[in-house]
């Protein structure tokens, strides 16, 4: 028997001229052709959710009224669109939400529908809980580094994939600055040191040291190797940039999480000595970057059930989706700690 589909949900909302977000009953979305309906039992949040209120955002992201937030989610597949073959109703499924057309994509509701070939199926080691907050950071991670699409868009460094036969050991014994190849140097807080070697870092170096000490050591960690590939996650800090330019050797690719030059300083963007730069914005729905992540897609779920992705910690936030914007105040104040992500519960909405 197929799930009983109401008419209405409860949905996180942002009207026309408010700097708050409400919980209001909208429509369930029908899924077209290609499409899948969600019931969404997880949601993660993101700092732009928060990001786009009252912001240079706001025009960017916000297309219509009243707006839904929401880029992740894990959920149960409740209606399959006539063109669907790669799912059925009652599979478990990890997506990503999208900020156009946000009533229908958006994930911080309790349904949303998504293109088919966009999705994964969680595997039972993990739950909704820990999967929603895999979809936006890993397709980010991921677009920066492998996708080949020629389109001029595409400003990322196409890097040989690792799911194709040579990208699974084209970067072994390459050392990297906060990139998944091996050795993965990274820069953080000393209180997530356990936390991040357990996800596959084999060295951490406290971020609060100065540039110059952090690059002294390198050369150490490496065996004296040349740091050929450095990401960096948080494009607003200046001095991280500068820092992964610097480790790099010349002739390297450095990936930042960050639209366009435009973003990062002038000396980080032509950087010099053969090194180039790569930059993304992680939306699977963008034309340059939709066969990239379908292939993504594709290859998830086993490498979930292998344990070669490990979803970080979540920490559950109460009452449903009433509890996202105090989390989203916690967030904006930098008040999770640990590596948690914040994840709320649609369906306990009262």
């Amino acid at each position: 028997m197929s799930p009983i589909i109401p008419p209405a949900q409860k949905s996180l909302v942002l009207h026309e001229n408010s700097t708050s977000y409400v919980v209001a009953e909208m429509p369930v979305p029908h899924p077209a052709a290609t499409e899948v309906l969600v019931k969404i039992m997880a949601c993660a949040l993101n700092r732009t959710e928060y990001a786009v209120i009252g912001s240079a955002r706001t025009n960017f992201f916000i297309k219509s009224w009243p707006y839904v937030p929401g880029h992740n989610a894990a959920g149960v597949v409740v209606q399959v669109g006539a063109d669907v073959t790669n799912l059925k109703e009652g599979d478990k499924i990890l997506f990503q939400g999208n900020y156009q057309d946000s009533r229908r994509h958006a994930t911080c509701q309790q349904y949303a529908t998504v293109p088919a070939d966009l999705t994964a199926i969680i595997p039972d080691n993990v739950t909704f809980d820990q999967a929603a907050k895999i979809p936006l950071a890993l397709i980010a991670d991921v677009l920066i580094l492998y996708n080949q699409s020629p389109a001029p868009e595409n400003l990322g460094l196409r890097l040989k994939p690792v799911w194709e036969p040579e990208g699974a050991t084209a970067y072994a014994g390459t050392p990297a600055f906060i990139v998944g190849h091996n050795p993965i140097i990274t820069t953080a807080s000393p209180d997530n040191e356990a936390l991040l070697t357990s996800l596959g870092a084999t060295h951490v170096i406290d971020r609060s040291r100065s540039n110059d000490s952090i690059l002294a050591e390198l050369p150490t960690l490496t065996g004296g190797k040349p740091i050929e590939y450095a990401f960096v996650g948080i494009h607003v800090v200046d001095a991280a940039c500068r820092l992964g330019r610097d480790a790099l050797a010349p002739g390297g690719a450095l990936a930042i999480v960050a639209r366009d030059p435009s973003r990062v300083p002038e000396d980080v963007a032509n950087p010099g000595d053969g090194k180039r730069v790569g930059y993304v914005f992680g939306s699977a729905r963008l034309p340059e970057n939709t066969e990239c992540c379908v292939e993504l897609f594709k290859h998830l779920t086993e490498w979930l059930e292998k344990g070669l992705l490990k979803p970080a910690p979540v920490e559950i936030l109460p009452d449903g989706l009433a509890g996202i914007p105090e989390g989203l105040m916690r967030l904006k104040a930098k008040q999770v700690s640990g590596g948690k992500r914040l994840v709320a519960r649609p369906q306990e909405t009262v």
